[in-house]
């Protein structure tokens, strides 16, 4: 694969724009899984093998990826959104490259899974699998997220079993239960859930007469959000962190 066609895939520009960049020295390329110093390469045209090849633009390193998968730790006031009313949206916390991903149709770059709301705060997956994203959103697939929630109310024992039991929401006659519901303190509540549905964690709180101060999602299928990872950075996911998604 050319130089210039794996720079355009993984969103450093169009294939002129990365061509240009390669033929100013601006691409440095690591030529074995051992080599701890990249080359300058500056022919465009120049063939590599994508898969696992890792690079240098313009300063900083690269992995050449297939498709994108990314856990963000989101920030409060922070919008899911490319188009944020209020807040600035998650997508400013991510690199150019991330967002310029080259997508059939009109989307372009990586999206959320899920949206999370602007005072809700914890893990946030990304990408631009498509495939991914319906089988990480679809209620069929039942992947279980669990959110850490602070209480304005204390918490008894009537309202956790409300909880698992399950309650009626305004728009939706059918109730919905809780997978887990742990008290972890006097106003600290761990909540799994298993579908999403709007506002869902703050209206069952609300309907069990309680309130919702704080919202943090600590956790999707079997992987946690991790302690070293600061609120507003991201990370990609490895192959063993997608197997721990998917294995709940």
């Amino acid at each position: 694969m050319q130089l210039q066609d794996i720079l355009y895939s993984q969103g450093f520009g169009t294939r002129r724009v990365c061509a240009g960049l390669i033929q100013q020295g601006l691409v440095l390329v690591y030529t074995s899984d051992q080599s701890l110093t990249p080359v300058s390469v500056v022919q465009s045209t120049t063939e590599f093998v994508a898969e696992g090849l890792r690079f240098r633009v313009q300063g900083v390193d690269w992995s050449y990826f297939e498709k994108a998968y990314v856990m963000l730790h989101k920030p409060l006031a922070t919008e899911c959104s490319q188009k944020p009313s209020t807040y600035p949206s998650i997508y400013t916390l991510l690199p150019s490259p991330l967002r310029l991903r080259p997508q059939k149709g009109a989307v372009q770059g990586v999206q959320a899974v899920g949206r999370l709301d602007q005072d809700t705060t914890g893990m946030l997956l990304l990408t631009d699998d498509g495939k991914f994203i319906h089988r990480m959103s679809s209620p069929r697939h039942h992947v279980p997220k669990v959110y850490e929630v602070t209480l304005k109310h204390p918490l008894d024992d009537r309202q956790v079993q409300q909880l698992l039991s399950g309650v009626v929401l305004d728009d939706d006659p059918k109730p919905v239960r809780a997978a887990a519901c742990e008290a972890i303190g006097e106003r600290h509540l761990r909540l799994t859930l298993t579908e999403g549905k709007y506002h869902q964690v703050k209206r069952m709180l609300a309907a069990v007469s309680n309130r919702v101060e704080a919202l943090h999602r600590s956790q999707i299928g079997g992987l946690r959000l991790p302690d070293d990872l600061p609120a507003g950075q991201w990370r990609w996911l490895s192959a063993a962190d997608l197997a721990q998604i998917q294995d709940s």
